[in-house]
């Protein structure tokens, strides 16, 4: 449970036609970094509507920021930001000139709306390509161009989409970094879907996992990829002999790749510390299994088609 939520969607409902884009979903979302995971039709893409007011729920209660979405809609949008992941951007435009737009629809003067289009752009990376038309970009400046709309504002929630989709692997730790540093230093809700797992294992508190409409799983990342009944060691000396002695004290162990032993353990390691003598094997590391983040997502879907194709 999240104390004093930004974000609070109980039992909502939302149907096109005979299609169930949302099925009795409810959550909360605070300050910090956020997955949004699920398949294609998850219902991912009909929640962020939902919460930016673009689309209202058939039943349940949604607020973003204390305020309900389908009355309070447009007061909404100036407080949240969003970085969708089609490009959106005018043709033979500057960059600056497109964020200073944002600004400016945000209800921010002329010289203050540029002052803040150049600020944001220096956060984001863009230099001097600031002067150069979007239509003239690649793929990953767009990104951030997009990225710098979404923030020129300072909105107290924002919500991207495929943030990294385009940058280089470089670009794309860089992009990571600058959004653990909007919720870090900035106290801001950062909402991300994507498809990038390692993306959210690097940088993401909370997850959510959506799956044919339902919310299927939530929580904190370390929860959910919480330690598992395994160790993995790393010896010096024979570990084909470790495993030989440990299966004869009645210990599960393999050998697993590059040399290393996977053991079953019960939270007593005296006996894998006797074998290890008895075998006259000297173990250099001991560490505990971790579920995956990848893992829990395959889980979570196993029952969605769209998972699968």
């Amino acid at each position: 449970m999240v104390n004093d939520p930004l974000v609070h969607v109980d039992h909502v409902f939302k149907s096109f036609g005979r299609i169930q884009a949302l099925a009795n979903v409810s959550l909360d979302i605070g300050p910090g970094v956020t997955g949004l995971l699920g398949p294609n039709g998850s219902g991912k893409s009909t929640l962020i509507k939902i919460l930016m007011g673009l689309l209202q729920s058939d039943s349940g209660e949604t607020q973003v920021l204390g305020m309900d979405p389908r009355r309070q809609a447009r007061a909404i949008r100036t407080q949240v930001g969003y970085m969708p992941e089609d490009d959106c951007y005018i043709e033979n435009v500057e960059a600056v000139e497109m964020v200073r737009f944002g600004a400016r629809l945000n209800g921010q003067p002329s010289l203050e709306s540029l002052r803040r289009a150049h600020e944001i752009l220096d956060f984001c990376g863009v230099h001097e390509e600031r002067y150069r038309l979007i239509d003239t970009f690649s793929t990953g400046m767009r990104q951030k161009v997009k990225f710098a709309q979404a923030i020129v504002h300072d909105p107290k929630v924002l919500i991207m989409d495929e943030p990294t989709s385009g940058l280089d692997p470089e670009e794309r730790q860089i992009m990571l970094r600058r959004i653990r540093n909007l919720a870090d230093r900035a106290g801001k809700a950062v909402i991300i879907s994507t498809h990038i797992l390692p993306d959210v294992e690097s940088v993401c508190d909370q997850v959510l996992i959506l799956s044919q409409g339902r919310l299927q799983l939530s929580g904190s990342l370390e929860e959910l990829t919480t330690t598992v009944p395994e160790l993995y060691l790393k010896v010096v000396g024979s570990a084909e002999e470790l495993v030989e002695t440990m299966m004869r004290q009645g210990l599960q162990a393999e050998l697993a790749d590059r040399g290393t032993i996977k053991v079953q353990h019960s939270g007593d390691v005296a006996a894998i510390w006797a074998s290890a003598s008895e075998a006259g094997v000297r173990i250099r590391s001991m560490v505990p299994a971790r579920n995956t983040l990848e893992q829990v997502f395959i889980e979570a879907v196993s029952g969605d088609s769209h998972a699968h194709s």
